[in-house]
């Protein structure tokens, strides 16, 4: 500890394509949507996060709202940059008469390049950060779920996120194999937008695609205790006036059927990508499901019946991630060698 170790302040980022989530102090203190809306004219920034995705697919030609991560990546970099920024400043952390030098860890999609993670770094250091670290999301999710990564024992760890889902094998603190596909949260909603044009002739935006995957969305057809059909507000394409249709969870299921074989294939290759030794720790582990795209209904039971393995739900699987990158910046000394 060096003598001014004290204005040092450590914070933990998941920088989600959907949500970003910063912890500090041991406590998650952000939880806002990755979204930015900014003036058009004058380049200035006029809200981020919740209030920013109240303003998305409302705004006049002035405004405009901008999701900064595509995939899992960075698409955009001023806009990334400003949304750290200013989500920092939600975090609270009291200025004294020096700034404090912030230290980050932020968790990234275990495919991205090394172009992709080096614009992650500049971003948050753009942002304020002095010292920036990266650690892998299925790396960072097996953490925060509870698993001892260190141990000679295989996992598999399934995080479905906004932009991608990791698929790994973990094992002695390593990713020994790992599939990351561009299918996840996000696609999900554009089959549904796609959906609700075809069957019901209505126009629905990016928010009605998400309420509706929250409210209704499931991932098999015969579901325990269902949920009520739930009503959707949108344009008529043939008369061009708003709208009220109902839609159950069953339409949901096979309008996602589709996103959803394409996760059940890549996680049948990591399974046949796996070490002999790692696969029977696997039969007896089973696989952990991570990331707000575990919250659909009915996921667990379907990739339980197309691999005939145990199947488990993290408990806070939106948070999971978050958590573990937390947990692996509180013990920085234990896990720094997984960490970049």
């Amino acid at each position: 500890m060096g003598l001014f170790s004290f204005l040092t302040k450590e914070i933990a980022i998941d920088l989600g394509t959907a949500n970003t989530i910063i912890i500090y102090n041991d406590k998650i203190v952000v939880d806002e949507p990755s979204i930015v809306a900014m003036e058009r004219s004058s380049g200035k920034i006029i809200a981020v996060g919740k209030k920013a995705m109240m303003m998305h697919g409302k705004t006049h030609e002035n405004i405009k709202t901008i999701r900064p991560l595509r995939d899992g990546v960075i698409a955009d970099f001023q806009a990334t940059e400003a949304m750290i920024r200013e989500m920092i400043k939600m975090v609270g952390i009291r200025r004294s008469l020096f700034p404090p030098a912030l230290k980050m860890v932020i968790c990234i999609p275990s495919g991205i390049t090394e172009v992709e993670e080096r614009a992650v770094k500049d971003s948050a250091e753009q942002a304020g950060a002095k010292e920036v670290r990266l650690i892998h999301e299925p790396m960072a999710a097996a953490i925060g779920i509870g698993i001892d990564v260190l141990e000679p024992t295989g996992n598999m760890i399934i995080d479905i996120g906004g932009g991608t889902s990791e698929i790994a094998v973990i094992a002695l603190g390593g990713i020994v194999n790992n599939k990351s596909i561009r299918i996840a949260g996000d696609d999900f909603n554009i089959d549904i937008e796609e959906y609700m044009r075809k069957q019901h002739n209505i126009n629905i935006g990016e928010r009605t695609a998400e309420k509706i995957k929250i409210e209704v969305g499931a991932a098999i057809t015969d579901l325990e205790s269902p949920p009520d059909e739930y009503p959707v507000h949108g344009r008529d394409m043939l008369t061009g006036i708003p709208k009220e249709i109902m839609v159950n969870y069953s339409e949901i299921a096979h309008a996602l059927d589709k996103s959803i074989s394409k996760i059940e294939t890549a996680v049948l290759n990591a399974l046949e990508m796996t070490p002999p030794e790692l696969s029977a720790d696997i039969y007896r582990t089973g696989i952990y499901l991570a990331g707000g795209g575990a919250l659909l209904r009915g996921l667990d039971k379907r990739l339980h019946m197309k691999t005939k393995l145990p199947v488990h739900l993290a408990e806070d699987p939106l948070h999971a991630v978050a958590r573990g990158t937390g947990i692996a910046l509180k013990n920085f000394d234990k896990f720094n060698f997984l960490i970049k």
